[in-house]
């Protein structure tokens, strides 16, 4: 599978093992793979989430993320409380450990305990192939900090991060390499598509009902037709599922500069899940929405992000890149709901957000090829409407029916911010 016009970089994908459990044990002089340790919420009883376990647990076949009531009854175990504060000081030490081998350009933070380097412009430096630094650097992180890590290799992001989820585990240094020809070889045979980066379950159930069970059914559909039911993220899973991945890490760089955008972000005042907060998501896209048409803008970026629990931590940032500049609110909706699809794993949500980017004016109506101009100007004139009525009567006077149910918070927002054109 080697094509000219894919990156050949070197890419390392990082991840501490077991990290919060593996704090806890270094705090404690204990050995993570000879202790029974499980960090979560003692007060919240048996079904506390177990945030994380130490790997000799996993090794008897106790998951993170899972409840305490489903860990065996006859294995005994410690429970430690969260201290997310600690767990970001240990992480701060592992960058700091990043740092002294690459720039910060170089570098992308995707998690508290995870991270992407690329080490392409390094090798020369210090006279090392790939697969030797990762070692050096894994060594050195256990050194300074105590803790194990797992390195994946690749020649770009995606494939340098799936060797790492996959089969960095399996080796006693932790750390595997795959290369373009490891395509048909390793990452078609992934099954379900849930464990491949990039596919949540939901989105795995869409993928199901046409008959793609593994990547490699992915890899060999229509990308044609992926692209007219999922639009642009149809094309990305097809190159995904190809091993193709275009991303430099100094594209992801955390100091690039944003463009103008306009976005709405909430704390919910509950726990949400996968089906209540797409009640939220709606709302949300409204708001943004509504901004885009009082300025008279057209959006070409939309971007979903989902903070999760405290207690479990963690959550995502993802964007989907328009064909063609829009104020729609059914296509702007409709490419949130598939980043929520594609990219949710079923963790308790407190924070939503919806941003769109690189705007641009509306001097004409843009349409595409699956849209019919007519229906637009249809849709642009009922938001019209909404619009007039809402601003002379006050936000709560024209409702979507589902901003009635008891998870809708847009009737308390409108109130605090004001009743009327506020």
């Amino acid at each position: 599978m080697k094509n000219e016009n894919y990156p050949e970089r070197h890419i390392l994908s990082i991840d501490l093992k077991s990290f919060f459990a593996s704090c806890e044990c270094v705090l404690r002089n204990l050995d993570p793979f000879k202790v029974s340790l499980v960090v979560a919420n003692p007060n919240q009883g048996d079904g506390a989430i177990t945030l994380a376990v130490t790997p000799y647990l996993k090794s008897k076949g106790v998951k993170s993320r899972g409840r305490l009531y489903e860990i065996p009854k006859n294995i005994p175990y410690a429970i430690v409380p969260p201290r997310m504060g600690t767990y970001v000081k240990f992480s701060e030490k592992v960058i700091s450990v990043y740092l002294d081998y690459v720039a910060k350009e170089d570098l992308h933070v995707y998690s508290i305990d995870e991270c992407f380097l690329d080490v392409t412009d390094y090798l020369k430096l210090y006279k090392k192939t790939d697969y030797e630094l990762a070692e050096e650097i894994l060594e050195e992180i256990t050194s300074r900090t105590g803790l194990t890590a797992t390195c994946g290799i690749g020649p770009n992001i995606l494939l340098a991060k799936i060797a790492m989820d996959t089969e960095a585990k399996k080796y006693k240094n932790g750390i595997a390499k795959w290369t373009y020809q490891d395509v048909p070889l390793k990452l078609w045979k992934i099954s379900p598509l849930s464990k491949m980066w990039g596919i949540g379950p939901r989105m795995e159930k869409k993928l199901n009902m046409l008959g793609i069970r593994s990547v490699g059914d992915l890899a060999k559909y229509n990308k044609n037709v992926l692209k007219s039911k999922f639009g642009v993220m149809g094309e990305e899973l097809w190159e995904h599922a190809n091993g193709i991945d275009l991303s430099r890490i100094s594209d992801l760089s955390n100091s690039k500069p944003v463009d103008k955008s306009y976005s709405n972000s909430q704390v919910l005042f509950k726990d949400y899940n996968g089906d209540n907060v797409r009640i939220i998501i709606s709302e949300m896209v409204d708001i943004v929405s509504k901004r885009l048409r009082m300025t008279n803008k057209l959006t070409s970026v939309v971007g979903l992000s989902i903070g999760y629990s405290k207690r479990v931590g963690g959550g995502f940032y993802h964007v989907m890149k328009l064909d063609a500049p829009t104020d729609n609110v059914k296509v702007i909706e409709n490419c949130c709901m598939l980043l929520f699809d594609r990219f949710y794993d079923g963790m308790p949500i407190r924070k939503v957000g919806v941003s769109l980017g690189k705007l641009s004016d509306k001097d004409c109506v843009q349409l595409n090829l699956f849209e019919d101009f007519e229906t637009v100007k249809k849709e642009d004139n009922k938001n019209k409407v909404i619009d007039e009525i809402t601003h002379k009567f006050g936000k709560n006077s024209l409702l979507k029916a589902s901003s009635l149910l008891s998870d809708s918070t847009i009737k308390d927002r409108n109130k605090k911010i004001g009743g009327h054109n506020a």
